[in-house]
């Protein structure tokens, strides 16, 4: 039975890559400086060189739940065309919004008892939630049922890898998505925090360093020692507005080991407003998250 595989906007894919593998985007509410705005998902007309200057100007980004009204909206056409569904969505470890999917995915199979509308926690974000997303278009296109698929999902979410190091830890610490002891680490003297998602789908420290350019040495590191089959898998890269920085690392992957699709993108402004100007992050799939 064919499914339709949903995310929204915090899956970071590019726009010719959402329209390429047939993905349905799920739009994301914020505000900046108290101005409401939606971000639809499509990253191609994302400003997000100004949306960073916004951020190292002190703008204040408060971002909001997808509701669960949203993904019943969003889930009922598809199931109304006899399709079920596959949603890919932001770690349960910093966001509600998987229990609301969860709720209208209950709702819904009510409604539509033949039916099945899996939710699929990434345990991740941004581009992570995003790899797992085209990993749900694969398994569609291979044949799979959404229970199927799902099921894979669920498991390879164990061995997605998402390294990445932040100018500094105010965004994080300010908006709760890391521990006390992690927002210990300071930015004085330019000490950079090594950060993962871990099996929780929390972020967690793994290290510190001086410098970006030994952050950025020991993120490589862990793609050299833990990627398993990256030649036949896709790896990503996003950036807080440094594509010098993105473009370096990507070259760097690709002298370790050629992946079959390297995406890289700047980050989106939902989760973006966590991270701040100058994250750099590198999302794979190893054998096992840290």
């Amino acid at each position: 039975m064919p499914f339709a595989v949903f995310t929204d906007g915090c899956s970071n894919l590019p726009g010719k890559t959402v329209r390429s593998m047939n993905v349905n985007l799920l739009p994301c509410s914020y505000t900046a400086n108290g101005k409401p705005g939606t971000y639809t998902g499509d990253l191609d007309t994302f400003d997000s060189h100004t949306y960073y200057d916004q951020l190292r100007a002190g703008f204040t980004i408060k971002t909001s739940l997808l509701n669960t009204h949203l993904f019943i909206t969003h889930f009922t056409p598809a199931l109304e065309r006899g399709e079920d569904v596959v949603y890919v969505g932001l770690s349960s470890g910093v966001s509600g919004t998987l229990q609301a999917a969860r709720m209208a995915a209950e709702e819904l199979e009510e409604k539509f008892p033949e039916r099945s509308v899996c939710v699929v926690d990434s345990l991740g974000a941004g581009l992570g939630t995003g790899l797992l997303t085209l990993r749900a278009c694969d398994l569609r296109d291979e044949g799979k049922t959404a229970r199927e698929a799902a099921e894979i999902l669920r498991d390879e979410t164990l061995r997605l890898c998402e390294f990445f190091t932040v100018d500094d830890l105010n965004c994080l610490k300010r908006t709760g998505r890391v521990s006390g002891a992690t927002a210990m680490i300071g930015t004085v003297l330019n000490i950079k925090p090594l950060l993962y998602g871990d099996y929780e789908g929390h972020i967690v420290s793994w290290g510190k360093v001086r410098g970006k350019k030994k952050a950025i040495d020991a993120i490589l590191e862990k793609y050299r020692e833990k990627a398993v089959d990256p030649q036949n898998r896709r790896v990503a890269i996003s950036h807080g507005d440094v594509p010098e920085e993105a473009e370096e690392l990507a070259r760097r992957v690709c002298e370790i080991a050629q992946p079959k699709e390297l995406i890289i993108a700047p980050h989106e402004p939902f989760t973006g407003a966590h991270v701040g100007p100058g994250m750099l992050a590198l999302f794979f799939f190893g054998d096992s998250r840290l």
